[in-house]
């Protein structure tokens, strides 16, 4: 190949035919904005691999918890014991709405629930054949407890940070949870997954 045809494959490269700009050869190159969706498609994998690191910590974390408090409670269990913490007394479909569980799932969860005394069914004061699920006091104590823990273990870990890094986490954490929709955190407790 004589050095004139090298050169001309050469252009039409990377830097497209002739152009000079990088990636001009490219799909979609030279679009406004072209270069801008590639940073932001990054920037997305970026965060997303982030969060999936920091929500295995954070599952991790809730589960040592959990099994130092109540070896045989599970972490979905747990979730519906915060549930009812936080938002009081509940009949079983509209907790397993709140669960993202099917009804037969929560209704399981309950059993078990109800066999280690951590929740109990009762009659609803409105209407005799509907039937409520609410925590009982052993129930709250190990929910109290649980959160403790993880409060303990995560502020030990966010400790370690340096002050700018703490503040652009809570910024980057409270945006990331207004976007997901959650409710913010109004008490420090019990902060499990209402």
């Amino acid at each position: 190949m004589s050095a004139d045809a090298d050169e001309g494959r050469r252009d039409a490269g990377a830097d497209g035919p002739g152009t000079g700009q990088p990636g001009a050869g490219r799909p979609g190159a030279g679009r406004p904005g072209a270069d801008e969706a590639a940073v932001d498609r990054q920037g997305i994998d970026e965060m997303t691999t982030a969060l999936l690191t920091a929500s295995r910590l954070l599952v991790a974390i809730s589960a040592r918890s959990i099994a130092a408090v109540e070896e045989t409670l599970t972490l979905p269990q747990f979730r519906m014991l915060v549930v009812l913490s936080s938002q009081g007394p509940s009949k079983l479909v509209a907790l397993a709405e709140k669960l993202h569980v099917n009804p037969s799932t929560a209704l399981r969860m309950t059993d078990r629930l109800v066999a280690a005394g951590l929740v109990d069914r009762r009659a609803s004061p409105h209407s005799g054949r509907e039937v409520r699920i609410q925590l009982t006091d052993a129930g709250r104590a190990v929910v109290d407890t649980v959160t403790a823990r993880r409060r303990d273990e995560l502020a030990a870990i966010v400790a370690r940070m340096a002050a700018e890094q703490r503040r652009s986490l809570v910024a980057a954490l409270r945006a990331f949870t207004a976007a997901g929709a959650e409710p913010p955190a109004t008490t420090p407790a019990p902060l499990g997954w209402a």
